[in-house]
């Protein structure tokens, strides 16, 4: 009794750099979320010169010339061993500061150096670096992990998104020749085994680095046994537990509830992030069109101060008799009823 994992849930894009790939391989897979695009981005060691676009994934980061898309790169987060910024020569911005990459993969080192071609805009610099900090502080989602600082007091130090399905106790590690009893947790990412007298001795094992599960018969009786992937160092694991149909029990779940359930529909990865900086769409920038209502009020004509000098409510068409004025010993065009020359004379001043 077997279930291996298919062999479409292997894992590359966080794991590999890839070159020049097509465009089916550039696509997110199940569980990769893409968390920034950024324009007019520079491949300044690889590609001086050639304008293109980054992408920022929760598994790797992407470059992609814009005039010849077959001309790109897949750099897996895992394969990056540090994110720095220094200055470049660029064709296109000249000396600038550029984000230097680099990498391991093959048993080969790569550097990656990455210019912005936009002035100003900090984004390449703080998004890489704080996705590719999120990638390695949340590894347990996707390493195994041999005796790690995972258990306090019996109890798992849950993950930010993990639940816990199935707590066992009383189960057997067979790693060892007379073996160790400990408790066994099912979770939604991961399975965890730590023993009862050390609770040190542990192990997680995430789904994604699971390659078969099986029952065998061991020297200690029948076992559900773990082989997991060449990335996580082909470990196979023994575990025992009675009676018979509680083992069983366990297999089951193990295989349908949780193996199958993860790799047909969405893996957890772990990377949480979001970026602030990142600007609205064109959708999200469009904005209803609405008729101006425009309401035509009619004019005060104290507002100027020379409409009341004007006939007929500022139509200056006629002329009114003159008058002499005692105020100002002159004769004086007769003024509009209620306006005096004080009045008239303090309009005139505020303006």
């Amino acid at each position: 009794m077997s279930q291996p994992v298919n062999d479409n849930s292997y894992v590359w894009q966080d794991r590999e750099i890839r070159f020049d790939l097509p465009l089916s391989e550039l696509m997110t897979r199940k569980g990769e979320i893409e968390i920034d695009s950024i324009g007019s981005i520079e491949d300044t060691k690889g590609n001086n010169g050639e304008r293109g676009a980054l992408v920022v994934t929760n598994l790797r980061v992407i470059w992609t010339s814009i005039k010849n898309p077959k001309l790109n790169l897949s750099i897996g987060h895992s394969a990056i061993l540090s994110v720095t910024i220094h200055t470049a020569n660029s064709r296109i911005r000249g000396h600038t500061q550029a984000l230097f990459v680099l990498t391991k993969f093959g048993g080969s080192r790569f550097e990656f150096i990455f210019t912005n071609l936009v002035k100003g805009s900090p984004r390449l610099f703080t998004t890489v670096q704080s996705v590719h900090r999120a990638y390695e502080t949340s590894r347990l989602y996707r390493d195994l992990k041999l005796r790690g600082a995972i258990v306090r007091d019996k109890e798992l130090l849950l993950l930010p998104q993990e639940q816990i399905y199935t707590k066992v106790v009383g189960v057997w590690n067979l790693s060892a020749d007379q073996g160790n009893l400990g408790t066994f947790i099912i979770t939604n990412v991961r399975l965890v085994w730590f023993a009862d007298l050390a609770e040190n001795f542990n192990v997680s094992i995430p789904y994604l680095q699971i390659k078969a599960i099986r029952i065998r018969d061991s020297k200690f009786g029948a076992a559900f046994v773990m082989e997991t992937t060449s990335q996580s160092g082909q470990y196979r694991l023994g575990f025992r537990m009675d009676p018979l149909e509680k083992l069983k029990k366990i297999f089951q779940e193990i295989r349908v509830s949780s193996l199958h359930k993860l790799f047909s529909s969405s893996p957890i990865f772990g990377v949480e992030f979001t970026t602030e900086e990142k600007p609205p769409s064109l959708e999200q920038l469009k904005v209803t069109r609405v008729q101006d209502s425009v309401e035509i009020v009619g004019e005060d004509d104290t507002s100027d101060p020379l409409a009341v000098y004007y006939a007929d409510g500022g139509n200056k068409s006629t002329d009114r008799e003159p008058e002499y004025n005692d105020e100002l010993g002159l004769a004086v065009e007769k003024l509009r009823e209620g306006y005096t020359i004080d009045r008239l004379w303090t309009c005139i001043h505020k303006v």
